[in-house]
C-alpha cells in the first residue's frame, strides 16, 4: 500500500512538473512566434552572437511552443523534454554564460528549465499523461 501510494505521488509530481516547465516554454515560445515575429527573433538570436539565427531564432519558437504545450499534454513527453533541454544548453552556452550564475541574466534559470526538461526525457510523463494513455491503449489490444 505504501508503494502504490509512492508512486500515486511520483506521477502527480512528473504531472506538476510537465505543466509548470511546459507552460513557460510554451508562453517563451509563443512570445517569440507571436510577439516579435520571425525577424524579430532572427534579428535578437544574431544580436547575441548565436550562429545561423535565421535557421536557430525561428526553430527555437517552433520548438518551444510546440513541446511546451506537448508537456502540459504529456505527449511525446521524452522527446520535448529532450529537444527543451537541448535548446536551454544552447541559451546557457551562448547567452547566458558570460553573466554568471545570478538572475536575471545568469544561468540561474535556464539551469533550472533544463534540469527540469532533462528530468522529464529521462522519465517521461508519468501516469497522469496522454503518454500513459497511449500506452495504456497500446497494450490493451
Amino acid at each position: 500500500m505504501i508503494h502504490a501510494r509512492s508512486d500515486s505521488r511520483h506521477d502527480a509530481a512528473l504531472a506538476t512538473l510537465r505543466v509548470a516547465i511546459g507552460g513557460i516554454f510554451a508562453a517563451h515560445g509563443a512570445q517569440k512566434l507571436f510577439v516579435y515575429g520571425l525577424d524579430g527573433v532572427t534579428g535578437a538570436f544574431g544580436g547575441m552572437g548565436i550562429p545561423m539565427p535565421g535557421l536557430v531564432g525561428p526553430l527555437t519558437g517552433v520548438v518551444e511552443f510546440a513541446a511546451g504545450i506537448a508537456l502540459v499534454a504529456g505527449l511525446m513527453t521524452r522527446l520535448a523534454g529532450f529537444g527543451l533541454a537541448v535548446i536551454m544548453l544552447g541559451a546557457i552556452s551562448f547567452v547566458h554564460i558570460r553573466a554568471g550564475f545570478w538572475a536575471p541574466n545568469g544561468i540561474e534559470f535556464p539551469l533550472a528549465l533544463l534540469a527540469g526538461a532533462a528530468v522529464l526525457a529521462l522519465s517521461g510523463g508519468g501516469r497522469y499523461s496522454l503518454d500513459a494513455v497511449r500506452a495504456s491503449r497500446r497494450t490493451s489490444r
